[in-house]
């Protein structure tokens, strides 16, 4: 134990004397790198969360994932923390028709974000942050939260899902040239244009259509609202989208 302790030391030493940059994505520190990660980051490690799930015919999978983990990589680069790999186990069971689609059990879903959650906090980091741009995920997260208080812990674990300012949605308003939307539209897309742009065939945009089908009553509360109103899991328009 002395051993690894001393083995510490020597790590958070070179690091301070040489200046050399930790990376900030988890899976990329070695093992001697991720002590003085944990100690620099003053025990904060990011989840960026998201879903595998059909967006239109012109952007992946993947895209709210892909999202999720730049935004976390890019305020980990201002504030230094870490940031976990890819989560991509989500609440999406009203995707299920569409190809492509990963729906896990909602029992594994808790039990993949609990255990998830409490292996970061064995590797010393207490204060975790779940950063979500999946909308099926939002009441998932919020109860996991709440019912943290259930079983004594020593870590907390904050759900966060991005959102802008009133000067920046003013702002990205006035940019854009469509009013509706909410899922792979101008603005999902854009922001895959600035992310992953090798993976945008914006050309596709217009090969569904991205309108609300009301296939069933705006008020029913069910739990195929969503897809009664986007069967083909796109709303809004996304041919104007640009990478600025």
């Amino acid at each position: 134990m002395k051993s690894v302790f001393v083995l510490s030391a020597i790590v958070l030493f070179s690091f301070s004397v040489h200046g050399q940059k930790i990376p900030v994505a988890w899976e990329e520190l070695t093992a001697s790198e991720f002590v003085a990660a944990a100690k620099k980051s003053e025990g904060v490690c990011i989840v960026p969360l998201g879903v595998i799930e059909k967006h239109g015919q012109h952007l992946p999978l993947g895209t709210d994932v892909y999202t999720a983990r730049e935004i976390s990589r890019r305020a980990a680069e201002k504030e230094y923390c870490i940031v976990y790999p890819y989560f991509f186990m989500g609440q999406n069971f009203i995707a299920m028709p569409q190809p492509g689609t990963i729906a896990y059990t909602s029992e594994l879903l808790f039990k993949l974000l609990d255990e998830t959650c409490r292996e970061i906090a064995r590797n010393g980091m207490k204060k975790i942050i779940l950063v979500n741009t999946h909308g099926g995920n939002d009441n998932f997260l919020k109860y996991f939260c709440q019912i943290q208080p259930e079983s004594p812990k020593d870590y907390v674990v904050y759900a966060v899902k991005p959102e802008v300012d009133e000067a920046t949605d003013k702002k990205i308003k006035e940019m854009r040239k469509t009013t509706t939307g909410g899922h792979a539209d101008e603005v999902e897309a854009s922001s895959m244009l600035a992310v992953r742009p090798d993976l945008v065939k914006i050309d596709r945009a217009t090969s569904e259509s991205g309108a609300n089908q009301k296939l069933l009553p705006l008020g029913d509360l069910t739990g195929m609202r969503w897809y009664g109103q986007y069967p083909n899991h796109y709303a809004g328009d996304a041919k104007d989208a640009t990478a600025t």
